[in-house]
């Protein structure tokens, strides 16, 4: 469980930040949002 939680922030990251998504034309989800609710991303 330990390992799992310690590698979870890096998956995430990677997810939302690098991983193409066919259904956003091969963009990750972080090229659609758009500073959500006063974070600066």
């Amino acid at each position: 469980h330990r390992e799992r939680a310690a590698a979870l922030p890096h998956w995430l990251n990677h997810y939302n930040r690098t991983r193409p998504h066919s259904s956003l034309g091969g963009q990750p989800p972080i090229s659609r949002v758009h500073n959500v609710r006063g974070q600066d991303i």
